[in-house]
């Protein structure tokens, strides 16, 4: 974990107080981006959740702007360790930092590889996962008997026409996710490495059914 920096808590932007009692929803920007790219997508999500968008602790190579996970490039580019490295820093914050019981992860990217990672770390602490144009990494976890098992909710959504993640990790990823998710999503007609209007519906549905899961639960 030492090749991976701790998350900057004054680089989060929250859409409420910290001990806002409404369930959390953690944001997850993609390489080269920073906190502020998701994080304007709030004003589109459900108001059932409070939302936190934090910032990547590594600087991509010059001249790449913004902020990222983990490498992409190099000998240990998209290394399932390094991408490990990066979920448990923000497994680390959200221990820290997040007074709610209640958790979800919203990742675009890079950010979406990373809430996979740590909901295979630590299958309890999150309620669900929103993978956008994002993988699950390969190689085992400690904690993928016990998500097989509990099979949190998992929205994908990804473009036919996204040529940035390789091929081969999209191919790992259909066969990896529904056996270790209840999964739902699509695939975008057209769709590019990005986020569409449509997609972004299908996530505040998906959110919302999140949200009145988690009142059941709560008040059940």
């Amino acid at each position: 974990m030492d090749a991976t920096p701790p998350l900057d808590d004054e680089a989060v932007l929250r859409s409420a107080d910290p001990g806002d009692p409404r369930p959390l929803v953690v944001l997850l920007h993609g390489y080269g981006s920073d906190e502020r790219d998701l994080f304007a997508l709030v004003e589109h999500l459900p108001d059932a959740f409070a939302y936190a968008a934090v910032r990547a602790p590594l600087a991509p190579p010059w001249p790449t702007p913004g902020h990222s996970w983990y490498p992409i490039e190099g000998l240990d580019g998209r290394d399932g360790g390094r991408v490990t490295d990066a979920a448990a820093r923000l497994i680390e914050w959200v221990d820290a930092r997040v007074a709610s019981d209640a958790v979800g992860l919203l990742g675009f990217s890079q950010g979406a590889a990373v809430a996979i990672q740590a909901l295979r770390l630590e299958p309890a602490r999150f309620a669900f996962a929103v993978n956008l144009s994002g993988y699950a990494a390969p190689g085992p976890l400690p904690g993928d008997e016990a998500l097989a098992e509990s099979r949190p909710p998992v929205f994908w959504g990804r473009g036919s026409r996204d040529e940035v993640i390789p091929a081969a990790l999209v191919a790992h990823t259909v066969q990896w996710l529904p056996d270790h998710a209840d999964l739902s999503g699509r695939v975008y007609t057209g769709l590019t490495h990005s986020v569409s209007a449509q997609e972004l519906a299908d996530v505040s549905a998906f959110l919302t059914k999140q949200a009145d899961r988690l009142a059941g639960e709560a008040t059940g």
